[in-house]
């Protein structure tokens, strides 16, 4: 048996924000807790949904207590703030950050009983569903407003952790490139590269399957042609990379991901490595390590990469050719080709246990070992 989990309903293209009051009032909703990060609200980007808000009559009130890996501390002083602000639904703007709190904070308000954070580690046995949560994403990567899964640090003991819970997903996803159209060039290749781990460990996953795949490929086919272009500036690229992400999310979020992601947890947990910098640097590593437990995956993802020839390739050519146009692409949009600026060799240990305890690993194509875990962050330093 599979299961696939989508948003209820989602608005692509630009301008879309205008469609939010429209949705609050539809589901009879009064005042929204607006979720943002610093940054956004600082340089005027959550401003352009608060206007759209502001013009319709929507109440609302800003809560931007949220870092860049957001904490069980941003959790819970949100959860107090929202409990003060009598609102009854929350508007999420932002990347992973924002929406992964917005959605811990909605589901501990409609399940107190998991008021500790750390309880929702796993696949958290909650019986609501989240309050309702509008989410619109101002970077192109996380696809955080359509999975069922969120992830929070736990500063004290220097991990991250993976929620799963399909009662967080955000009951309306609006995916507008104008709300990505001022990511610095630095955060649209890093998250352009988060999306693209997404879909190539989705892809290759041991949970995929048919349904996914056609998500995964379809994905990896419109971010290999997109990414450079966005990292440029250009709208197109922009505009695709909006598209692509979501896409990407569709799939793994319903069959889960790989190492890429639990290597990346821990890079996150001790140095607070952005996210999409992390996956970005292990990807290529990592698919190597994993390409003997892919059958024929690797074609695929080469051809949706835009390597020509696939079909004429033996296993080893095409295994080669996929990595390679994985690398080529973050080579070209600036990504750091290795861990050595981040990593501390005495800090490896405690990084590949954190890794094997993480979520995301028993997904992986091939079962690691410990030692393997460490062999690979050797690798790149």
């Amino acid at each position: 048996m599979a299961r696939i989990v989508l948003n209820e309903t989602s608005y692509h293209g630009a301008g879309c924000i205008q469609e939010i009051p429209g949705e609050i009032a539809r589901r009879g909703l009064h005042k929204a807790f607006v979720c943002s990060d610093p940054d956004l609200v600082k340089f005027g980007v959550a401003q352009k949904v608060l206007t759209v808000l502001e013009k319709a009559g929507v109440a609302y009130e800003l809560y931007s207590n949220i870092k860049p890996n957001p904490t069980i501390e941003n959790v819970q002083t949100g959860v107090a703030a929202f409990k003060a602000s009598g609102a009854d639904h929350i508007v999420a703007i932002g990347g992973g950050s924002s929406m992964d709190t917005a959605k811990a904070i909605g589901i501990i308000i409609a399940n107190p009983e998991f008021e500790d954070v750390r309880s929702l580690e796993g696949v958290a046995p909650t019986k609501n569903p989240s309050v309702p949560i509008i989410a619109v994403p101002t970077t192109s990567g996380t696809a955080a407003e359509v999975p069922i899964n969120y992830v929070i640090t736990d500063v004290e003991k220097k991990r991250k952790f993976v929620c799963v819970d399909v009662h967080d997903i955000p009951v309306v996803a609006v995916v507008d490139s104008d709300m990505m159209s001022t990511m610095p060039k630095g955060l649209t290749a890093a998250t352009g590269m988060d999306a693209l781990t997404h879909a190539i460990e989705g892809y290759i996953t041991k949970a995929a399957w048919e349904m996914t795949d056609m998500f995964h490929l379809k994905a990896i086919e419109i971010i290999a042609r997109s990414l450079r272009g966005a990292v440029n500036g250009e709208k197109e690229g922009r505009e695709g990379m909006a598209l692509g992400q979501y896409v990407a999310g569709m799939g793994f979020s319903n069959v889960g991901l790989g190492i890429v992601h639990s290597m990346a947890h821990a890079l996150g947990a001790v140095y607070d490595t952005p996210h999409g910098v992390a996956n970005a640097i292990l990807l290529p590593t990592v698919m190597r390590y994993n390409a003997e437990a892919t059958g024929e995956k690797y074609r695929d993802i080469a051809k949706a990469m835009g390597v020509a020839g696939t079909e004429t390739m033996t296993q080893a050519e095409y295994r080669e050719a996929a990595c390679n146009a994985v690398a080529q692409l973050s080579k070209d949009v600036g990504i750091p080709q290795d861990l050595k600026k981040i990593v501390k060799e005495e800090d490896i240990e405690f990084l590949a246990q954190s890794a094997m305890d993480d979520a995301c690993r028993p997904g992986n194509p091939k079962d690691p070992t410990k030692e393997d875990i460490i062999a690979l962050y050797r690798s790149l330093l």
